[in-house]
């Protein structure tokens, strides 16, 4: 059984306080890839990229056990492409540049081989798509996680409560909870969200960690503090990546187990900001991912005595 996931695979450009680059490797899809394949293999990519996507990045993808059989390519197009730059807070940023260029005519297609889905990833894409990829799916996989945004939220509300419908878990950050629901209180949106159909709920808070709902249930993981944040591009993928990453090699769906894949996902987006793109990502060892938990884990373990 295998893990999907669908998303972009793209060029991004960025500006930080700490620098700039241009025209860099990035995407949901390949973010979330690059994570979640230090946990489960194979990963199968449901994407489009233009003929301008460097194969020595599929490559590289592919060694690590990324099959690309479900990405569209189109030799004369070009990848979709975008440019932001961020705020000295590192939690805002100014859109630049959109190009969609191929991602315009993405109407994904998924080949058979494809067909032993147990877990799908669902990158923040145009609900319409999401629901496309689950609806060409013959046997409901075990669990759906989509990710979605606020854009969606202001140009396609209706869709979106309908994909929101079909996933067993939401990937939101906190405004997009606040604006999904017309709730202030996290809590209460919470429970509005869950009424749409989701059995579990996330909410990213950036630097602030992530909270995990589950009917009344709520689960909180902090952020690692880092002396070094560079580029917080991908960090949301790269949690997606390693929380779904965890669920698909342990195929264990339950509360519990999400908590601990809250903190592995947690775990993975604090690599993916301490450099540019996925670069950090494309480096890490087994030991340095071992580590990293275990720093989370005594970030928030202590005993008390209560009289």
């Amino acid at each position: 059984m295998s893990l999907i996931v669908v998303g972009t695979m793209a060029f991004d450009a960025l500006e930080t306080p700490f620098g700039k680059v241009d025209r860099i490797i990035g995407g949901s899809a390949t973010y979330v890839a690059w994570s979640a394949s230090n946990f489960t293999q194979p990963v199968k990519q449901v994407s489009i990229i233009g003929g301008d996507f460097p194969k020595e990045e599929m490559a590289a993808l592919e060694e690590r056990g990324v099959v690309f059989d479900g990405v569209e390519l189109v030799p004369d197009g070009k990848s979709f492409f975008w440019s932001g730059r961020y705020h000295m807070d590192m939690n805002t940023r100014d859109t630049l540049v959109t190009d969609l260029n191929v991602l315009a005519q993405f109407n994904p297609q998924l080949p058979e081989n494809y067909q032993d889905c147990e877990f799908l990833m669902l990158g923040n894409l145009v609900p319409a798509v999401q629901m496309s990829v689950i609806n060409q799916l013959k046997n409901r996989p075990k669990l759906i996680v989509m990710d979605t945004m606020n854009f969606w939220m202001e140009t396609a509300m209706d869709d979106l409560k309908q994909a929101i419908g079909m996933v067993d878990v939401l990937l939101v950050n906190d405004a997009e909870a606040r604006q999904l629901s017309g709730e202030h209180s996290l809590v209460k949106a919470a429970n509005k969200i869950q009424e749409m159909g989701p059995k579990f709920l996330i909410i990213k808070k950036g630097e602030h960690g992530a909270l995990l709902f589950h009917g009344k249930e709520v689960f909180y993981a902090p952020a690692l503090p880092l002396e070094d944040v560079f580029d917080p591009t991908g960090a949301g993928d790269t949690f997606a990546g390693g929380f779904i990453g965890h669920l698909a090699a342990s195929k264990d769906v339950s509360f519990e187990n999400m908590k601990t894949a809250i903190i592995v996902g947690s775990a993975m987006a604090s690599f993916c900001v301490e450099k540019f793109g996925p670069s950090r990502l494309q480096e890490l060892t087994q030991d340095d991912i071992e580590t990293r938990i275990r720093q989370f884990v005594d970030l928030v373990n202590f005993e008390i005595n209560l009289v």
